[in-house]
């Protein structure tokens, strides 16, 4: 049984979902429009090869002005208690749970330049407490799939991307080709053009395989612009030697789920083939790691029972399928993650 890193996870209480950017339009009930707690993660994923998980920024309310940023300040503060093990009254983790928490990648104002990401890096420092966990603090994401055309090309951003690879930090790259559009792909890929030009060391970690149109059938796929594009620019931001791919959120880029009703992992190979061939012909295992996503996989997953458990038995059937070798293998589940994030 090969070690488990999951690395992208979010988890946020109850009494912060108001302070989330994205759950406004959220139906009472809604899976989301709740706690999610390390407690809830425990069940989720039941695995005894768990090692532990990377959390990923939760995008809550924020803004570039120092003033804007208590909200995911308060996220670094809430992620602090559990990598102590010293929950307040309520918060749903056990004082165990710290060994779970392998890395933290807090949200960071990107667009405002170097002295403001400095600045906010401090702060991060700060809130991680007399018991200092800033060892945990892999690196930053600020999330650009919803942000505006041009975005990453800003000089702010570059400069803040070269600063954080100047100080050792990694940078989660979070674009969605479906929804948001295919345009943010092309824009990533000049971007990194820019980074890169001067041999900086950055290693830019690329969520949940850019989200790409997995609503289209493989037969279809072949020929259809949305794969094209994706595979061009894929290919093309995997000659950067320091990027890397998330093997994650696939659920909720595929046809939904029913509750209770698991898809066949057969028939889900099968369909993601395509995509998943471009991903390892052009990463590689050794810059592919497994993340659930969870809990944003119970989405259009089958439910908040099984979800984790069938993204983790899909990705096995995956790596059997791509007829990859045990330590191939072994780097996805955890040795990619553990070498980008420098988790010892």
């Amino acid at each position: 049984m090969l070690p488990i890193i999951d690395s992208h996870i979010h988890l946020y209480p109850a009494s912060d979902v108001r302070n989330l950017a994205w759950t406004a339009d959220l139906p009472p009930g809604h899976c989301l429009n709740k706690e999610n707690s390390v407690e809830e993660y425990r069940a989720a994923a039941r695995s005894p090869a768990l090692r532990g998980f990377v959390f990923v920024e939760t995008d809550r309310k924020s803004g570039l002005d120092e003033q804007e940023w208590h909200h995911p300040l308060a996220e670094v503060e809430f992620l602090t208690r559990i990598a102590n093990g010293t929950p307040l009254q309520g918060e749903s983790f056990l004082p165990s749970d710290k060994d779970l928490v392998l890395g933290i990648i807090p949200w960071a104002p990107l667009p405002a330049g170097v002295s403001s990401l400095s600045r906010y890096m401090s702060l991060v420092k700060e809130r991680c407490g007399a018991e200092d966990i800033s060892d945990k603090i892999k690196g930053v994401r600020y999330l650009v799939q919803r942000s505006r055309p041009g975005t990453m090309l800003q000089p702010g951003f570059i400069e803040g991307l070269k600063w954080l690879g100047q100080n050792n930090f990694t940078f989660d790259l979070g674009i969605d080709a479906r929804s948001g559009g295919l345009y943010q792909m092309r824009e990533a890929c000049e971007m990194m053009g820019r980074v890169y030009e001067k041999e900086v060391k950055l290693k830019i970690i690329i969520n949940h395989l850019c989200k790409p149109n997995l609503r289209l059938s493989a037969p279809e796929a072949a020929a259809h612009p949305d794969f094209l594009d994706w595979k061009d620019s894929l290919q093309r931001m995997a000659r950067f030697p320091d990027t890397y791919m998330k093997l994650s959120g696939a659920f909720s880029e595929l046809p939904p789920q029913e509750p209770g009703q698991p898809a066949d992992i057969d028939n889900l190979v099968m369909h993601m083939k395509p995509w998943v061939e471009v991903v390892v012909s052009t990463f590689g295992p050794k810059r592919i790691m497994f993340g659930s996503d969870w809990p944003v996989c119970n989405v259009e997953g089958p439910g908040p029972d099984l979800s984790w458990k069938h993204w983790h038995d899909v990705v096995t059937a995956i790596l059997e399928a791509e007829n990859l070798t045990d330590d191939e293998k072994g780097m996805i589940w955890s040795g990619t993650a553990a070498k980008a994030y420098n988790i010892t």
